[in-house]
């Protein structure tokens, strides 16, 4: 008997008894490391965004209620440089109709709705990589759960058919784990995919808005 009182630690396990985090996911097989790598790739993509639209909601804020104000008092070289002093989606939209403000009611809609449409694109910027990663996970991992039922019973023939239960039981939740980790990681990402999707609709509903108020302040302009 050892003199010490204590067991001895299995290496391939965890302090609990159970496998460690690496060598769970170890046994998922090479299928593992592309779902992983998706996670990482998610993450950066929603963290980015998140970051940007929180930075265009402070710059943006008010940048439409000064140069409607602006072009309501005629001051249209003043409007200009406020909209493009804000370095905003809106402002950018703004300065476009300002810079053709004199040009007739046709053109300037074209011009307008021409620059919402830029500043949308440039807002849903990524949207379309994490809507594929979340739709990828989860292939990835069924056909990782695939490759391990094939590779399962592969062993079951090369035995002769003559396989313990517990064996099979254990070769099966191995193969299955890719298709849980996959799942695992789909979820989150698709539900950032529709959390980002409805921030850039709320902010293109604001550049509507504002260009809605630039023509009212341009015909009160004309008016007086």
């Amino acid at each position: 008997m050892p003199s010490s009182g204590r067991l001895k630690r299995d290496p391939n396990r965890g302090v609990d008894g159970g496998f460690p985090v690496v060598g769970f996911l170890a046994k998922g097989g090479v299928l593992v490391i592309p779902i992983l790598l998706c996670s990482v790739l998610a993450l950066a993509i929603f963290l980015e965004r998140a970051v940007r639209f929180a930075v265009l909601r402070r710059r943006g804020r008010h940048v439409a209620d000064r140069v409607s104000a602006l072009v309501r008092e005629g001051k249209m070289e003043a409007a200009l440089e406020a909209a493009l002093k804000s370095r905003s989606p809106m402002g950018r939209v703004l300065a476009q109709g300002l810079e053709v403000a004199s040009a007739d009611r046709e053109t300037l809609e074209t011009v307008l709705v021409h620059a919402i449409e830029e500043e949308v694109r440039a807002l849903s910027r990524y949207l379309q990589a994490l809507a594929t990663i979340g739709n990828i996970a989860p292939l990835l991992g069924l056909l990782g759960t695939v490759m391990g039922m094939i590779k399962a019973f592969m062993a079951i023939q090369e035995l002769g058919g003559k396989v313990d239960a517990s064996i099979l039981a254990g070769g099966i939740w191995e193969a299955m784990l890719t298709t849980a980790l996959g799942l695992s990681v789909a979820l989150p990402v698709m539900v950032a995919h529709s959390y980002l999707t409805a921030q850039v609709d709320r902010y293109e509903a604001r550049l509507q808005d504002g260009v809605v108020r630039f023509f009212k302040s341009k015909s009160m302009a004309c008016e007086g």
